[in-house]
């Protein structure tokens, strides 16, 4: 906006006119001596344009200014508070490190539908559902048991097919640094390195039931509802050593055998000691 030669009235100072102009400054000219002012603010406070039209352009621009100097202030305070956030959830995640106990079932089971394990072994991710009920109903399930030694073990059952005959299809440890008791999204990610996708041959042999047992119901096999279970670290580890023993391809054995290291080091479970699979289907 141009403002070169316009009269303005100075609280102080008179009548004066304009004489200069950048994007900061103003220069006026008053009976006296010539001034130098803030552009814009200065009109904000102690200078007044005398033509109604350029004083409402000019409030206008000032206005805008303000607007635009409040959205930065906002962003700027929005990412104080995100670096707040993450400080905090930094130092609440140190501390669940620093205080955590084993829990003895902190692995989890999923039952995957097609359109599930197509995304699980595409992404290496799977969603623990949505709360049904209550006050949280619609909010994802926090899966608050699992923890930097948990893995996770993906599942399926053909249709035609009863739930005896559940396979597993793959498993992975949960990511480096994933504590399910600060997962707010429900998304259960995958380790970088420890992660298994099984042939379709290999999961014919592996039957889920042959592992986990209901201990109040040690013959009963039933999945009834939910996508995610709990179960046994012991357990884990037995179908981690029997899928080292499935794996014919040299390099896939290799990982096998460095996941089940790897998880039997974070879980304190000693290959040696390590009873033999005692599940539902061992039971029928």
């Amino acid at each position: 906006m141009n403002l070169i030669n316009k009269k303005v009235t100075h609280k102080l100072f008179g009548m004066g006119s304009i004489v200069k102009q950048n994007d900061s400054i103003i220069e006026i000219h008053f009976a006296s001596e010539n001034k130098m002012f803030v552009f814009p603010d200065a009109f904000e406070k102690h200078l007044k344009l005398q033509d109604k039209s350029d004083a409402s352009s000019l409030d206008k621009i000032i206005q805008k200014r303000e607007m635009e100097r409040k959205e930065v202030e906002w962003k700027k305070e929005e990412e104080r508070k995100q670096q707040r956030k993450k400080l905090e959830l930094r130092l609440e995640h140190e501390k669940l490190m620093k205080h955590h106990k084993l829990h003895p079932e902190s692995q989890m089971v999923f039952w995957c539908d097609m359109e599930e394990q197509n995304h699980a072994f595409s992404e290496w991710n799977v969603f623990s559902g949505a709360i049904k009920s209550g006050n949280n109903k619609g909010k994802p399930n926090k899966p608050s048991r699992l923890h930097q030694n948990s893995a996770v073990l993906l599942t399926a059952i053909d249709a035609s097919k009863p739930e005896k005959d559940r396979r597993i299809l793959g498993v992975y440890m949960v990511n480096e640094d994933f504590i399910g008791k600060l997962c707010e999204d429900g998304n259960v990610p995958a380790h970088s390195k420890y992660k298994l996708q099984l042939t379709e041959q290999e999961s014919d042999q592996l039957l889920f039931w042959k592992y986990y047992m209901n201990k109040k119901s040690p013959q009963t096999m039933s999945w009834n509802t939910g996508k995610y279970r709990y179960f046994d670290n012991l357990w884990m580890a037995q179908i981690l050593l029997d899928i080292v023993s499935l794996k014919s391809d040299p390099k896939e054995r290799e990982l096998a055998q460095q996941f089940f290291k790897h998880f039997c080091k974070m879980n304190q479970i000693t290959e040696q000691e390590l009873p033999k699979p005692n599940g539902a289907l061992m039971h029928s």
